[in-house]
């Protein structure tokens, strides 16, 4: 009996040690992670201040548009069965130069943050693209610089 109990105690200390090596890091947003529920995402991002945008969010909550007051972005947090799997800072801002700076602030905090160099397809001074990759997920901060300047900073999350 006593053999059988130390077998089984072995099996699942092996099965633990497996499962933890295994686990993914999750990919942060401003130091929470996109791993927990949407529905707390949500909550911890209205405890920040945030606050949501019914008229811009859908009835299902699949997309949901939130804003803060003294942030120059809105957020849009696309779910999957209460699992957060994208969100996208729209930045408001009214001049080229402006954007073009944020953007390079953007990707050199996130280069630094992630430790790694960003994929950065040629598009041009107008248009520029930087593709992180982490453990988990991917960030894509967009440029374009066309007749009204837009900034966005994408994150997804791996599946």
């Amino acid at each position: 009996m006593m053999k059988k109990i130390f077998i089984a105690m072995v099996a699942v200390a092996a099965l633990c040690a497996c499962n933890s090596g295994g686990m993914k890091k999750g990919i942060e947003y401003r130091g929470l992670s996109m791993k927990m529920p949407f529905s707390a995402f949500c909550d911890s991002l209205t405890a920040r201040g945030f606050s949501i945008d019914s008229a811009k969010t859908d009835s299902d909550f699949h997309m949901v548009v939130m804003a803060h007051p003294a942030e120059r972005f809105r957020l849009m947090l696309a779910q999957e069965n209460d699992v957060l799997v994208a969100l996208q800072e729209n930045y408001l801002l009214t001049t080229n130069d402006s954007t073009r700076k944020m953007w390079q602030q953007i990707r050199d905090g996130l280069e630094k943050d992630l430790g790694t160099w960003p994929n950065m397809p040629i598009h041009g001074q107008d248009h520029k693209v930087a593709k992180f990759e982490s453990e988990g997920g991917f960030i894509t901060v967009t440029l374009k610089n066309t007749y009204k300047p837009t900034l966005e900073v994408l994150y997804q999350v791996k599946k």
